[in-house]
């Protein structure tokens, strides 16, 4: 349950609080794949850390977003809120294959199972397209259960893509990607991860967890031939 909030620099930004269902890993997965999706050239709204206060929606007259708003005190995640965008429909707008093919590696990458016909994540914005919402992204990290093997699975939800059927240069743009998401970059994005959103105990510590995204990030980047020839063969099958 995302909310509309102005803070405290006078700008909007849509808030994912860390009180919600999934709690702080949906913050974890928005903002890797956020700052995944900016290094690789995309454009995707500013994301900022957002300090809610415990007096914030004290008069909140709905209980449950109460209860939301009170799990949530402290660190959350802002994007800046594009006014006036408006939703990418296929049916609509167009791209052309190259960006197509992008998006789509992007996603394999992320296990992103959240870029469908149904819900896009996608905005048009001054006539640009926007990559919003990643939160639904590594979902292994829900647990952590085999993630050593889960870095090197292919990505079969990646057949409901609503960009598949355009994806005609995936292993170009695999070429190209790789070479842009150095292990230094993993890191440098990965260490942006407050602590507080690493108090886990599957790991010893913050250091070992945070650890442990670089090297399932590295580690799928690696073998990323996995989930192109996946990507391929979906597509083979959907045109």
């Amino acid at each position: 349950m995302p909310a509309i909030a102005e803070a405290d620099d006078g700008f909007l930004y849509v808030i994912k609080f860390r009180g919600a269902g999934q709690g702080p890993r949906a913050l974890i997965a928005e903002l890797i794949g956020g700052e995944i999706a900016r290094t690789l050239g995309f454009n995707v709204p500013e994301l900022v850390f957002a300090m809610l206060d415990e007096a914030f929606g004290r008069t909140e007259g709905d209980e449950e977003i109460q209860d939301l708003l009170k799990f949530s005190v402290g660190l959350n995640l802002g994007l800046h809120y594009l006014s006036g965008s408006i939703t990418y429909d296929p049916a609509v707008n167009s791209i052309d294959d190259h960006l197509a093919s992008k998006i789509v590696w992007l996603d394999a990458l992320l296990m992103n199972m959240d870029r469908t016909c149904r819900n896009t994540n996608m905005l048009i914005w001054h006539k640009e397209l926007w990559l919003i919402d990643h939160g639904a992204s590594l979902y292994f990290h829900h647990s952590w259960q085999n993630w050593e093997e889960q870095a090197e699975k292919p990505f079969t939800l990646i057949k409901d893509h609503v960009l598949l059927a355009h994806a005609s240069e995936l292993e170009l743009v695999d070429k190209q990607f790789k070479a842009l998401l150095s292990g230094e970059r993993i890191k440098e994005i990965v260490s942006l991860i407050p602590d507080e959103w690493l108090e886990d105990t599957v790991f010893k510590s913050t250091e070992e967890h945070r650890n442990a995204y670089i090297s399932f990030l590295e580690r799928r980047i690696n073998k990323s031939e996995i989930f192109v020839n996946e990507a391929l063969n979906a597509r083979e099958i959907l045109i």
